[in-house]
């Protein structure tokens, strides 16, 4: 059984070196200069900012996954789209072994969850079409896309695509 819960303060290194071993799958398919500039974001500190929940999942005693939730407002993307009025899902990531498990999954319920205790009717996130499994889950999971969020971090062509849920339809 998955458990999500706050990341403790000295397990914030292990899950930013499997976040980036969790993305590396996509190196390969991706602009070299996009990889390095996805590899900054998800190796960062703002993970850990002022307002953001650094969430962990945990499967037979092991952490396997991770989310950050960013409060509305922030600017998670360094000047890039317009500031959202909700909160917003980054940096999902699920270890190879781990995945197909439903581990992301309740990563993104318990986003969710945390969300509407707060008293916020949408949650948002962005993601790329080189991410096809995350972008099936998202659209199953009821996310909905807003193009007039989406943007291009690195001049390469890729489009970070933007994401909304409305709470009130969302399962818990």
């Amino acid at each position: 059984m998955v458990t999500i819960r706050e990341a403790l303060d000295h397990e914030v290194e292990g899950i930013r070196e499997q976040r980036v071993k969790a993305y590396e799958e996509h190196a390969p398919s991706i602009p070299d200069g996009h990889w390095d500039a996805l590899k900054k974001a998800i190796s960062s500190a703002s993970d850990t900012g002022p307002g953001v929940e650094l969430l962990a999942a945990e499967l037979d005693g092991e952490v396997v996954g991770s989310v950050a939730l960013y409060p509305a407002k922030l600017d998670a993307y360094d000047g890039l789209v317009d500031l959202m009025d909700y909160p917003e899902i980054r940096m999902l990531a699920v270890s190879e072994r781990a995945r197909r498990k439903g581990v992301a999954e309740a990563l993104i319920k318990e986003c969710v969850r945390r969300t509407k205790a707060k008293g916020s009717p949408y949650i948002g996130l962005h993601t790329a079409d080189f991410m096809k499994a995350a972008m099936r889950l998202y659209e199953r999971m009821g996310f909905t896309r807003l193009p007039q969020f989406d943007f291009e971090p690195a001049g390469d062509g890729i489009i970070v695509k933007a994401y909304r849920l409305t709470i009130e339809q969302s399962e818990e």
